[in-house]
């Protein structure tokens, strides 16, 4: 029987646009965001207590790791989130589609955080961080295309379904830390990590329910792979698997090596992406000047993000060992921190969003807010130089006012910085440059877990005095910069 005009695939995505069940959205939105509010729930809340787990000591419930060793281990997998997003994306395009993609590496988040829960020791710790690193990356390269796909290019609701989605993304990144900190201050730690896996898990069911409602065209494979050439990339996985277990049985890969690891990877991978993309012959002209513009920008990105992902590195340490966290006689756990700049976010996103909009043409170019942004979290570590020192003596407003700079040095830098990189994109390389803005944020996110293991708490004002000057002159440079790098961007604001 042949289709009739109302349930054709075409019909069907228009009906599935069309409807505004959720808030005034489509209903399955309302998927979209109850699976990505759950992942932010486990990543955040896992990533709350990560840090101490890992050097608390035995007694602690911990498994005494050196410090310094930790926080690179933190870094490395922060940094290995983001490297993933591009074999996320890959996945995508090449091999099964955003939806089953997103499906799949949510399934392998759940299984990390299993593993973190019921695994012992450092095996817990290995298993579970590379298949979260791996499925978080698959969640972040897909969840975004999937919302958009939500809407067409007219629909005027387009904004503000966004706006809806990243609501659900910072209300789990508010309720992760909590919940897990509260389970790992009062029944332990595996607890903690057990209920990471149990949000994931309900995030997972739910949109494994309704993923069905989602448009056709989000299991279209946009560019597959030719016949036959996927065994070609089986095999090179398996071989760089083994290359891995190799170097890591040869004791060339370790724990205290591998936020530098990360950091090289990151690294190379980069000045490849800025080297092919600059030596192809048909990127000429405004293409090649705006990847000009792109470079001090991708430096800019990448001094913000070391300093920013210190809130799992440094900023966990200095919770847990310089914070005052009496609350009415009780003493909060230290992950709460964590939900700290979440709340900013929900509060002040609105509040630039809108200050952007009634400035229009006379708002800052996009140089002078990466500038911006970068400056101020190196003011934002220069602040942590009056607080009083000794064991947990600091105030927690003290550090409440610490992590508003933190947010408001984000609300200038980060909402921008991916669409800045799709405007500056050429034609031909647009999904290369979406990879090489991810691959500044895993380059610093690897940064932030090295340059920890230079921080001392009993002698910290060297750490934050040099670490937040590096900020700041990076920062002003580029401000001082922003009128030859908008001049480069040609015509991107």
């Amino acid at each position: 029987m042949s289709a009739t005009p109302e349930n054709t695939p075409r019909q069907n995505t228009q009906d599935k646009r069309s409807d505004t069940a959720f808030f005034g959205q489509p209903g399955v939105l309302a998927n979209l965001f109850g699976v990505e509010l759950w992942e932010r729930f486990s990543f955040y809340g896992m990533q709350g207590i990560l840090l101490i787990y890992l050097y608390y000591t035995a007694a602690q419930g911990g498994l005494g790791i050196d410090e310094g060793v930790a926080t690179g281990i933190v870094g490395a997998y922060g940094g290995a989130v983001y490297l993933s997003t591009i074999l996320g994306a890959w996945l995508a395009d090449r091999v099964l589609g955003p939806e089953r993609t997103l499906f799949y590496a949510a399934v392998c988040v759940m299984l990390g955080h299993i593993a973190l829960a019921v695994l012992p020791g450092l095996t817990g710790v290995g298993v579970g961080l590379v298949l979260i690193a791996l499925g978080s990356g698959g969640v972040k390269a897909n969840a975004t295309s999937l919302v958009g796909s939500l809407y067409d290019e007219h629909d005027p609701r387009r904004d503000a379904g966004f706006s809806l989605f990243y609501m659900g993304i910072n209300i789990g990144a508010f309720i992760g830390p909590l919940l897990t900190g509260l389970l790992q201050k009062e029944a332990g730690f595996h607890w903690g990590f057990g209920a990471a896996a149990v949000g994931m898990a309900l995030g997972l069911a739910q949109y494994a329910y309704f993923r069905h409602r989602l448009p056709d065209e989000t299991n279209h494979v946009a560019n597959p792979l030719p016949a036959g050439r996927g065994a070609r990339y089986a095999v090179g996985a398996v071989v760089v698997l083994v290359l891995i277990g190799v170097l890591v049985w040869a004791d060339v890969i370790t724990a205290d090596r591998l936020s530098n690891i990360v950091i090289g990877i990151s690294l190379v991978a980069a000045i490849a992406y800025f080297a092919v993309i600059l030596a192809d012959k048909e990127v000429q002209g405004v293409e090649r000047s705006r990847i000009f513009a792109f470079m001090p920008l991708f430096v800019c990105n990448v001094v913000f993000w070391s300093l920013y992902q210190q809130q799992f590195t440094v900023v966990t340490i200095y919770a847990d060992k310089r914070l005052d966290r009496s609350l009415f006689g009780w003493e909060m756990p230290v992950s709460w921190v964590n939900s700290i700049n979440p709340i900013f976010i929900i509060v002040l996103a609105g509040v630039f969003a809108a200050l952007w909009t009634k400035l229009g043409d006379r708002a800052p170019a996009t140089p002078f807010k990466f500038g911006a942004g970068t400056a101020l979290m190196g003011v934002a570590f220069f602040a942590f130089l009056p607080m009083p020192g000794g064991q947990n003596t600091a105030p927690l407003i003290g550090i409440v006012g610490i992590l508003l700079l933190f947010t408001l040095a984000e609300l200038l830098i980060s909402p921008v910085g991916l669409s800045a990189t799709t405007k500056l994109a050429p034609k031909k390389f647009a999904t290369q440059m979406v990879g090489l803005y991810f691959l500044s944020i895993a380059l610093g996110t690897a940064l932030a877990g090295t340059l920890a293991g230079y921080y001392d708490e009993t002698d910290e004002a060297p750490f934050f005095i040099w670490v937040g000057l590096a900020s700041v002159v990076t920062g002003v440079v580029v401000m001082a910069l922003n009128k030859p790098i908008h001049k480069l961007m040609a015509g991107v604001d």
